[in-house]
Order: structure tokens, then C-alpha cells, then sequence
């Protein structure tokens, strides 16, 4: 394996993937220095934004799951809050502008490697626009969601998620997918 893989800021020697000692996997290990290249789960953050009773939603643009609906979210920045992260994420994918109200949940999805954070938002104004990332952007009442053209699991967990707490000021659900989604 070439040096590449290491990050910049780290020796540039040669690579092997293997066990190092007091770990229980393997990890990309400089074979020069030492120096173990940790790969970590990706943090995705999201909101579930309202604008009155309708709920933003937005047509994927990009792979995977390209010309599906889904929440604006997407991959945490470097020095960025996961409020901050889903903010900006609303700003891309729908020029939308939101105020954050609460966490509806986190969901942990080991099978690729993410945490999601997905909150309770407001938009600011019902003014949305298709981002670079998205197709379209709709505003939609709950009945009017396309049910059939949601791109991952986790958009319906934070939706049912978002249904049982809307009217909740404490802290809402954590993990699991509500039953039946």
C-alpha cells in the first residue's frame, strides 16, 4: 500500500495494513514510524425543517440515491457544530435558512461506517431553492410525503421520530428506529 493513504501532515513512509500491538483490528500503519491511521465513522447532521405545518424536503441531485427525497443533511465539516453542520447543510442542499430547536435523534448505522444527528428546525422563511445537491426542494404536509421515494432508512426514523416529540419541549428519543418504520 502507498503512502498516500496517510494524511498529509504525517510521515510519508511506506504502509501496511495490520494489527498493531494493544489494538484488537487491523489499521493502516506506517511502516517507517509507527504512526497508525485511525479511520473513524462519518458524523452526518440534518434537520427535520418546518415551514408552518410542511415538512422541507429535498431531491437528490448526486449518488447514492440520486433522484430520491430525502432531509437537507449531509457530512460534518472540520471546526464545525453539528448545529453549525446543519445549518449549513439546509443552506446547500435547499438555500434554506433554519433555526435549530432540538435534537429529535441520533442514529447509529455501523454498516456504513455514520452517526447521524438529525434536529427539530424552523425555517426562517418558506423560501427554498434547489441546491448544487438537490433536483428540487418541496414543502410538504405529512399525508403528501413521498413515501415510496425516500432515499434511507434514516429519513423515516428522524420523520417518525419527529411526529411522536413535535409538540415535546424535553429531550427527545435516542437510537432505534420507532416501531413499525
Amino acid at each position: 500500500m502507498s503512502a498516500p493513504d496517510l494524511p498529509a501532515d504525517r510521515p510519508r513512509g511506506p504502509v501496511s495494513r495490520r494489527i498493531p500491538p494493544g489494538e484488537d483490528r487491523e489499521r493502516l500503519v506506517c511502516d517507517d514510524c509507527g504512526f497508525i491511521n485511525y479511520v473513524n465513522p462519518k458524523i452526518v447532521v440534518g434537520s427535520v425543517a418546518l415551514w408552518e405545518d410542511r415538512i422541507l424536503l429535498c431531491r437528490r441531485a448526486i449518488e447514492p440515491r440520486d433522484g430520491w427525497w430525502t432531509l437537507p443533511a449531509g457530512y460534518m465539516e472540520e471546526r464545525e457544530t453539528t448545529i453549525e453542520g446543519a445549518r449549513r447543510e439546509a443552506w446547500e442542499e435547499a438555500f434554506a435558512r433554519i433555526e435549530i430547536d432540538a435534537l429529535i435523534g441520533v442514529y447509529n448505522i455501523p454498516r456504513i461506517s455514520q452517526v447521524q444527528m438529525i434536529y427539530r428546525a424552523r425555517l426562517l422563511s418558506p423560501e427554498v431553492a434547489a441546491g448544487p445537491e438537490s433536483r428540487e426542494v418541496g414543502l410538504f404536509e405529512w399525508d403528501d410525503i413521498p413515501w415510496d421515494h425516500i432515499a434511507f432508512p434514516s429519513v423515516h426514523w428522524a420523520l417518525g421520530h419527529w411526529r411522536e416529540t413535535r409538540g415535546l419541549t424535553g429531550f427527545p428519543p435516542f437510537g432505534e428506529p420507532p416501531e413499525g418504520l
